[in-house]
């Protein structure tokens, strides 16, 4: 097959990572591959061997602005200019399938109505979606219409019932998980850390992380290991280091900035997650390649998939339950209040009215989950469980994770059959067999379409909304 891929840059990391495998992986099976994006790779040696075209306006909006120097052309014409590109006037490629990333994310004004006109021409797209504004990120939701009559793509089966109950078949609708590919640890260093191998964005819940450091043994530390990049992710970030200095509390940060990323493995004793919000999952999988297990928080939607095909998260926990009660028992109020302003700005920031009852659904039987609350919350109750004993094993009482964790070793026989399991589910061959088969499907028609409100709706149920992981 000829396929070409199309993603808005190809700088190193998420998005072009994946897109940089699936080329490789392809071009191993024996297909064509032509990758189209907005600018040069950032790392060109990465991409040798993969032929490649830039289309200045697939840049992310800013810039392509700035490099304009003024209000960037219509859709049409970055429509014109992929299709020139992909209809092979230039080297007689022509795609049997044209793979998009991440479309549907408002990066880019024109694309959305660029791909309508290449559908219109009959270019046979299949639009795969890392991440959906509907999921709590109104400042890059589009204000039209998605794509109709194309093939679909998601990389969990969360996303992948929502956009089925929005509108769209089954046959025009592909899960198509990511490539996970083995990593390794520096053997030989002192195996000490709870290592949390982010970059310390909202989203992943940090508060959780120092909440947890309270109870793992003397003499280990809980590491972040990145630095966020945003001024906005830099203000919640600093708070929580001013935090952990204030208590003086075993937490280490940006233990990953300068060093690599083996020898960050090699001072873990485990890993640990407390996410609250993933589109793939990689931190849920890759350190069981590097001998590592993997403990905290389990992502129900995240994790759901990668249990059906034979990995163990045993001993993880769905929610951490704050006792309300004394100096906490004002906490139920002050959440409900946060949610429903909360919720009030998210339905006005989508363009939609707020209809639905002002809800306290993550509020089970008088206690709260740690995760769901925002930052100020989590602080502050940091902050008391960390000067009160009794609070403290009152939390510990109420989470066996948190009772059991001091205690805690890994199992060997665990890690060991999850390598095995991630290694064969998510392997090169497997993931490309099933990006393969996707792209022959979207060689055909499909009639299909997304309604958008019922998609917007199925995000923005009570329940999923936990405070840190709004955009």
């Amino acid at each position: 097959m000829n396929i070409a891929l199309v993603h808005y840059h190809l700088r190193p990391g998420g998005v072009s990572t994946v897109m940089l495998r699936q080329a490789r992986a392809l071009l191993e099976a024996g297909d064509s591959v032509l990758a189209v994006s907005g600018e040069s790779p950032a790392a060109p040696d990465d991409w040798t061997g993969v032929p490649m075209k830039v289309v200045p306006g697939l840049r992310y909006d800013r810039y392509r602005e700035e490099s304009a120097g003024a209000v960037s052309a219509p859709a049409a014409e970055t429509a014109g200019a992929l299709a020139e590109v992909l209809a092979g006037i230039l080297d007689g490629f022509r795609p049997d399938a044209v793979v998009v990333h991440n479309p549907l994310i408002r990066k880019n004004a024109l694309l959305i109505g660029a791909l309508r006109e290449l559908v219109r021409r009959g270019f046979p797209l299949l639009l795969q979606n890392h991440d959906l504004a509907e999921d709590f990120r109104p400042d890059v939701y589009p204000s039209e219409d998605y794509p109709e009559n194309c093939h679909y793509a998601v990389i969990n089966s969360r996303d992948q019932a929502f956009l089925r109950e929005a509108g769209l078949k089954a046959e025009g609708l592909h899960l198509l998980p990511n490539e996970v590919r083995p990593v390794s640890a520096t053997a030989g260093l002192r195996r000490i850390s709870y290592l949390y191998p982010v970059r310390a964005i909202r989203r992943k819940n940090i508060g959780e992380a120092l909440l947890l450091s309270l109870f793992i043994p003397e003499g280990r530390v809980a590491a972040i290991s990145q630095p966020p990049t945003t001024e906005r992710d830099a203000g919640y970030y600093g708070r929580w280091k001013a935090l952990a200095g204030d208590l003086s509390l075993p937490v280490q940060f940006e233990t990953g900035r300068n060093a690599r990323f083996e020898e960050v493995l090699g001072g873990a004793f485990a890993v640990i997650t407390t996410s609250i919000k993933e589109g793939f999952g990689f931190s849920f999988l890759e350190p069981w390649t590097a001998g590592l297990a993997v403990t905290g928080r389990r992502i129900g939607y995240v994790c759901g998939d990668f249990e059906r095909n034979g990995i163990s998260f045993a001993g993880f926990y769905s929610a951490l339950r704050l006792p309300v009660s004394g100096e906490t028992a004002d906490y139920p109020r002050r959440f409900a209040a946060k949610q429903e302003e909360a919720r009030r700005a998210l339905y006005a920031a989508f363009g939609t009215p707020f209809t639905p009852p002002a809800g306290t659904a993550a509020v089970p039987d008088g206690e709260l989950d740690f995760g769901a609350l925002d930052e100020e919350l989590q602080e502050d109750f940091i902050r008391k469980a960390a000067a009160s004993r009794e609070l403290k094993n009152a939390a510990a009482s109420a989470n066996p994770f948190l009772e059991k964790l001091a205690a805690w070793k890994p199992d060997p026989v665990l890690v060991e059959a999850n390598r095995a399991a991630v290694l064969a589910a998510y392997s090169r061959e497997k993931t490309a067999a099933l990006l393969r088969e996707a792209c022959r499907a979207a060689s055909g028609p499909v009639i299909q379409s997304i309604s958008r409100a019922a998609l917007l709706e199925r995000f923005l149920e009570p329940e999923r909304l936990f405070l840190t992981g709004i955009a």
